[in-house]
């Protein structure tokens, strides 16, 4: 066997850009390490607080993402994902800069989902924020002709404080209460179900929610995919050689 070289660490398969946060990611948050049954590699977009993505998307954070995008590729991961599912918005810009995969939020998957479920009936994704949420990230996964079901965290008040308002004056420096969270996502899954009962599946779009993926799905009585489900599907189809390329 020939085995090349020309990076300094190698297994490091899956790149992840994370925002710029410091709030609790407990095991399943693709921010844990612990989260994937294989090694990841991180890089720390600065700046990139959750209100510059989420509540008032700021376009000139695209050229840090890209670089870090090139950077993570010159490091030697396989594939890169990211650590917010708005980054949707980015999805062709990031995956044009690299040759390398890039899939910048779970909603890639929905596509894929309503395809095997027939197409019949709508969409369901879970959001961070119903009211952020619109054609700019619709049209950088590819949904914006599906039919969709979506409710958001905005009126859930753990939920909002730590993963949107983190650091600031309303989120403060505090704990997660993991219970509280649970309880409000399993609550908001569940009105969306109800309010649209022809909903087949569920995507996650924020990537703090797959450590509640079990709960959400017993809540709801639908599938429930996220951006660890994504993660573990691609990583399975990428070529791994040691030091081949």
């Amino acid at each position: 066997m020939i085995a090349y070289g020309g990076f300094t660490n190698y297994g490091e398969d899956l790149g992840i850009l994370m925002l710029d946060t410091r709030f609790p990611r407990i095991p399943g948050d693709v921010g844990n390490a612990k989260t994937f049954p294989f090694t990841v590699r991180y890089l720390t977009v600065k700046g990139a607080v959750p209100s510059r993505i989420v509540l008032e998307p700021d376009l000139a954070l695209l050229q840090p993402f890209i670089d870090g995008a090139k950077e993570l590729e010159r490091l030697g991961v396989k594939a890169i994902t990211t650590s917010c599912g708005f980054l949707a918005m980015f999805q062709r810009e990031l995956s044009a800069a690299v040759k390398i995969p890039v899939f910048a939020s779970s909603l890639l998957q929905i596509p894929f989902l309503y395809g095997i479920f027939g197409r019949r009936g709508k969409a369901g994704i879970l959001t961070t924020r119903k009211a952020s949420l619109g054609a700019a990230h619709f049209e950088g996964c590819g949904i914006k002709d599906i039919p969709l079901a979506i409710n958001g965290m905005d009126d859930s008040p753990e939920f909002t404080r730590v993963f949107l308002h983190w650091g600031d004056k309303e989120g403060a420096d505090r704990p997660l209460d993991v219970d509280m969270v649970r309880n409000e996502l399993c609550a908001s899954a569940s009105e969306l179900v109800a309010g649209n009962p022809d909903v087949g599946f569920i995507v996650l779009e924020c990537t703090n929610m797959p450590p509640f993926r079990q709960e959400i799905q017993l809540a709801c009585g639908r599938p429930v995919y996220d951006i660890v489900t994504l993660a573990n599907y691609v990583h399975s189809g990428l070529f791994k050689g040691i030091g081949l390329s």
